[in-house]
């Protein structure tokens, strides 16, 4: 295999990382409100919304995943996802209201579902593990391009609550605005270092649907899988209705919201700041044990909440959240790049990380909503933090380690073809 040292193109691609992540971050932020102040939906009507983007992503993750890999680092899938994040202003803005007038809240609350699913639930696997690819190719390191991602996040919160204000409907203009940034910067400026496109694939191997059904014959992919609906799905589902348990330690809802919003921003920074060292962190302990201390962290995290006796002890164990999000996002990209196929690297990600993982949120969503109702946040964040932590315990003895010969792994399981040596 030829090896190139010559490093490619960096800086765009942060900004192509923010540019995608900021529309999502503001669509998400502001969606609920806008359909309850704006379009004077229901909530039920907005719940039809929010569950057609959880179950259609579970359509295009594993679509996209595997064309992702036919692609590889060709654009057209790339183009088409900011493609239509482009129509996100032009759509709330001179279709929605006139749908919902001429049919029925149930059906433009399916056809918007299905939109922003494709755009944001599925579009951030093919987002993601293009610039993971580049990384390679261009030999930087993800995690730093990614410190563009978490930026977006702060910056939308601070603008569009700003923008909703002047005018609701900006905030989905900006989102068009950010994709057209993205669209520039993917077609103009994020240049890939050919000479080592080898790296990230191998050119003579196609992919076919016999190698993604071979994968599920692999264990060390279930208890990825198993790992991702279980610590990481828990992740978000604690978080859902996790500021409505932190009002309750307040004698105001005001005062919880300024509190809670305050906590938020030094969370955002401290993810920031740590997604710089994070990717030498991980190169130096192996993403394997970057998983597994995400996994007791967030253990940690849900369990001393239900225990906390008071509000500063949950700011503190909230704060760590901060450690995660780097822990988790650094980790999963180094850890299927150093153990699986890397001709299989989107759809290994988009299945194990993404669609595993939606499953679980979803049934989880629905459960812990009852158990909040019927035996208290408490009780239910103890049981939510224990399978957390019998998970992490589980994975932490059946994950392979991700420093070894991959070609030995596969070649004793019996799976996949051609696999690199790291």
């Amino acid at each position: 295999m030829k090896h190139s040292t010559r490093k490619g193109m960096f800086w765009s691609f942060p900004i192509s990382h923010f540019s995608y992540f900021f529309i999502w971050a503001i669509v998400s932020g502001y969606l609920t409100l806008w359909l309850e102040q704006v379009a004077n939906l229901n909530g039920s009507q907005a719940g039809i919304i929010f569950s057609m983007m959880a179950a259609m992503s579970l359509v295009f993750q594993p679509i996209f995943g595997f064309f992702s890999d036919k692609l590889v680092m060709k654009k057209n899938l790339v183009f088409v996802i900011l493609g239509a994040g482009l129509l996100i202003g032009p759509y709330f803005e001179w279709a929605f209201m006139p749908l919902l007038s001429a049919t029925n809240s149930f059906s433009i609350a399916v056809i918007t579902g299905i939109y922003l699913s494709f755009v944001l639930n599925g579009g951030v696997s093919v987002i993601e593990q293009y610039i993971q690819r580049a990384s390679i190719t261009n030999q930087f390191e993800f995690g730093h391009s990614r410190i563009g991602g978490s930026i977006a996040g702060a910056v939308a919160s601070f603008v569009g609550g700003r923008l909703f204000l002047i005018n609701p409907n900006l905030i989905f203009w900006a989102a068009t605005g950010t994709a057209m940034i993205a669209i520039i910067m993917f077609a103009f400026f994020d240049k890939i270092n050919l000479e080592n496109v080898d790296e990230v694939t191998d050119v003579n191997d196609k992919i076919s649907m016999s190698d993604v059904r071979h994968l599920f014959k692999l264990r060390n992919f279930w208890v990825l899988g198993v790992f991702f609906m279980g610590a990481s799905a828990l992740y978000d589902v604690f978080d859902q209705q996790f500021v409505i348990f932190f009002q309750t330690f307040f004698p105001s809802v005001a005062h919880a919201t300024t509190v809670y919003s305050n906590i938020v921003t030094i969370q955002m920074v401290i993810e920031i700041l740590l997604m710089i060292p994070m990717p030498y962190i991980i190169n130096k302990i192996g993403a394997r044990n970057g998983l597994i201390i995400y996994g007791f962290i967030t253990a940690i995290r849900i369990i001393g909440t239900a225990l906390a006796p008071n509000w500063i002890f949950i700011v503190i164990l909230r704060l760590m959240a901060g450690f995660e999000m780097p822990l988790v996002l650094v980790s999963i990209m180094k850890y299927i790049n150093g153990t699986f196929d890397n001709n299989l690297y989107a759809t290994i990600y988009a299945l194990a990380a993404n669609f595993m993982k939606q499953i679980s949120v979803f049934i989880f969503s629905a459960l812990a909503g009852h158990m909040y109702d019927s035996i208290g946040f408490q009780h239910t964040y103890l049981l939510m933090g224990s399978i957390v932590l019998i998970i992490t315990i589980f994975t932490a003895f059946l994950l392979e380690n991700d420093h070894g010969d991959k070609k030995t792994i596969l070649r004793e399981e019996s799976i996949l073809k051609n696999p690199k040596k790291i």
